[in-house]
């Protein structure tokens, strides 16, 4: 089993910046892959970014490079999105999960652990 908890959600205008972190326990965190997903009212569960084992790697959806970053510090057992020059349209419940291997994966069919998400809201 792997808990996940989110934070650092809230509210900020357009431009400004967030750093949400997600803290996990109860299962070997730095063996997996990590992602950062959304989900806006009225609207489907959406990828947003994710990173292997190591966090050597990443990958992004296209609306989100180049303004959001997603780290980890495996010490800590702890993954990052720190989310730049935001936009009204990424208002959403933001959720991180923990994949079943260490690669990079982009649906959430592929991950295992998912935690209860944080409100992120960007105002006009």
């Amino acid at each position: 089993q792997v808990q996940l908890v989110e934070s650092g959600g809230g509210l900020v205008q357009a431009g400004g910046s967030l750093r949400l972190s997600c803290a996990a326990s109860g299962r070997t965190f730095s063996s997996y892959a990590m992602g950062w997903f959304r989900q806006a009212p009225g609207k489907e569960r959406e990828f947003v970014a994710t990173t292997t084992w190591s966090g050597a790697r990443t990958y992004y959806t296209d609306s989100v490079k180049g303004r959001f970053t997603i780290s980890r510090d495996n010490a800590k057992n702890t993954v990052y999105l720190q989310m730049n020059s935001l936009k009204p349209e990424d208002t959403a419940v933001y959720y991180c999960a923990c994949a079943a291997d260490r690669g990079l994966r982009v649906t959430a069919a592929e991950y295992s652990y998912w935690g209860q998400g944080t409100q992120v809201t960007v105002s006009s």
